[in-house]
């Protein structure tokens, strides 16, 4: 006798690695954002992309905070295994304490793999776009600087992240 389908239950997307996100998705928005591009042009349409990512960060971010039941650095760096799994990220360690996360990402398989798929330019607002709102979303006090990113060619993304006095 074939056993029966069991019922589907919702998956726990945040425990499933982010490099397995970003290609599902990428296998969804890549064609859907080139077509967008084709009717609507390059400019257009990447920059509604770029938006709608942008407030899709900032609520997981706020999402993840809730969840996590602190919104520090702290609680922030011990909830972001999902973007390390599987080693999808290489990185160098500069500076780390209570207010600071300063660190360099020197290989990165989110680029690699968008690479693969033809769609780096793409990469870089499906996923780089996400890294500013995120944190922000998880706490309004807490600021990113990036000034370059593998994605976008340079030898490494230059992560600075500082938590500022509220005020």
């Amino acid at each position: 006798m074939p056993e029966e389908p069991r019922p589907f239950t919702d998956a726990d997307i945040d425990s499933m690695p982010v490099l397995v996100r970003r290609r599902i998705e990428a296998m969804v928005l890549g064609p859907m954002i080139r077509a967008f591009q084709d009717e609507f042009g390059e400019q257009e349409t990447n920059r509604v992309a770029q938006r709608v990512i942008e407030e899709i960060a900032q609520d997981q971010g706020a999402a993840m905070a809730k969840k996590a039941g602190a919104n520090d650095l702290t609680t922030y760096l011990a909830n972001k295994s999902a973007w390390t799994a599987n080693n999808a990220l290489e990185t160098e360690t500069l500076e780390l304490d209570e207010k600071r996360h300063d660190y360099n990402v020197t290989r990165c398989r989110y680029a690699e793999m968008y690479r693969e798929l033809g769609m780096q330019d793409l990469g870089f607002i499906v996923s780089c776009g996400r890294d500013f709102n995120f944190p922000a979303g998880f706490n309004k006090n807490m600021k990113l600087t990036r000034t370059q990113t593998i994605m976008q060619g340079a030898s490494h993304c230059d992560f600075r992240y500082e938590m500022q006095d509220q005020g």
